[in-house]
């Protein structure tokens, strides 16, 4: 009998999966990147200072095409491999998250604000009645690190990390550890990217009609039937992704200001809902409300409880009598006990009609509580359900 043999997959295999892992667009944008590269090092392309973003030219000739020749040039193999590598995961959430055509807008909009932070802040260096600093409107940048450290702070948003420090400490550790790295090209991407969560560049986010006429067009069909495409429609209506303040308004000076405020120190309450959020697909629940479920399931179950506490037939009647009948005694021994706690004489012992059967304590006892606690509570309720419940659950916090 031959044995069985599990053979790994070969590397050509892995690598075909996880190609086809990554979304259309993350996966065209490492393309035309690569290519671009290749292409300039095949043919000795090294004239960057005619498509480098550079804020002197910019501003003196008006070359704005600059603003998005930068972000696919780059100028060295490690640079394009880390930027790519780090596009991967980082572009396929936002893409599975936004949609193909989303994204493109969203990446040509940070582009855009990356270049307007960079040539106020250097036109500010540069023309301070202080001190004038004018190597920053010389400074030649290129590259796609500038998005995809605005990719890293809306990442951060979006999976619920409520460190700000994060992409500041990679800004850091980059300029530490790396030569003729662009601190300004980085900084205003981390800009950008705060912007783009807190919700400032609202108004210029299109709603969905916008890309769903897009992606019915002609001339983008071949794309759309492609299986790594993903479609805008049916994921976030809104078009807005989550914010740090966890809304999707269109910004307001008093948004602003509640947005800005979450920048001091609070302590986090769970104050999520636990509905169906259309800001993002699929089944998952938001981050973070777990406790909001667990409060809902007991409300839910405690509703069930007292539905099926009222008995509704003969049979039932008469087994809520026999169940009273057995445990009377017991339960004037807990009235005594809970009297005693008090500080208080022996309760007298309750009425019959008021007293829980032995059946409905057991119905609290399924819901995870111990019999000696829901006895007392019972006993303290003067026999309500609904009180014994919400004194169990508040032991419980």
């Amino acid at each position: 009998m031959r044995p069985n043999i599990v053979s790994e997959a070969g590397l050509q295999t892995r690598a075909g999966q996880w190609w086809d892992g990554i979304p259309f667009l993350t996966s065209a944008v490492i393309i035309v990147c690569g290519v671009i590269y290749l292409i300039c090092l095949l043919v000795g392309y090294d004239a960057f200072s005619e498509i480098c973003f550079l804020p002197e030219a910019i501003v003196s000739h008006f070359q704005v095409y600059r603003i998005y020749t930068s972000i696919i040039f780059h100028g060295s193999l490690l640079h394009v491999f880390f930027n790519m590598l780090a596009l991967v995961p980082l572009g396929s959430e936002l893409e599975r998250i936004m949609g193909s055509i989303r994204l493109l807008y969203t990446i040509i909009l940070l582009a855009t604000s990356n270049a307007i932070f960079h040539l106020i802040i250097a036109l500010v260096v540069a023309h301070n009645p202080f001190h004038t600093y004018q190597y920053l409107m010389n400074e030649c940048a290129i590259g796609f690190s500038g998005i995809i450290f605005s990719m890293i702070v809306i990442e951060t948003s979006l999976s619920g990390v409520r460190s700000r420090r994060y992409a500041f400490i990679l800004l850091v550790v980059f300029q530490l550890l790396m030569t003729n790295v662009s601190l300004l090209g980085h900084l205003c991407g981390i800009l950008s990217g705060f912007a783009y969560t807190y919700g400032l560049f609202n108004f210029l986010t299109p709603g969905p009609s916008f890309y769903s006429a897009i992606e019915s067009s002609s001339w983008l069909a071949s794309c759309v039937r492609r299986p790594k495409f993903i479609l805008c429609s049916g994921g976030n209506p809104s078009a807005y992704i989550p914010t740090f303040s966890g809304q999707n308004l269109p910004s307001s000076s008093g948004n602003i200001w509640r947005n800005l405020s979450s920048w001091l120190p609070q302590r986090e309450t769970a104050a999520q809902s636990t509905q169906d959020d259309p800001r993002f697909p699929g089944r998952g629940r938001t981050l973070g409300s777990g406790q909001n479920t667990a409060v809902n399931s007991d409300l839910n179950l405690q509703a069930r409880l007292l539905d099926d506490s009222s008995p509704n037939n003969p049979s039932d009647i008469a087994a809520a009598g026999a169940g009273e009948r057995l445990s009377n005694e017991r339960r004037s021994q807990v009235n005594n006990v809970v009297a005693a706690g008090a500080g208080g004489p022996p309760l007298p012992q309750m009425q019959l009609g008021s007293i829980a059967s032995d059946e409905q304590i057991q119905k609290l006892v399924s819901m995870g509580f111990e019999r000696t606690q829901v006895e007392v509570a019972v006993a303290a309720a003067d026999g309500d359900l609904n009180v014994a419940v919400e004194i169990l659950m508040s032991q419980q916090d």
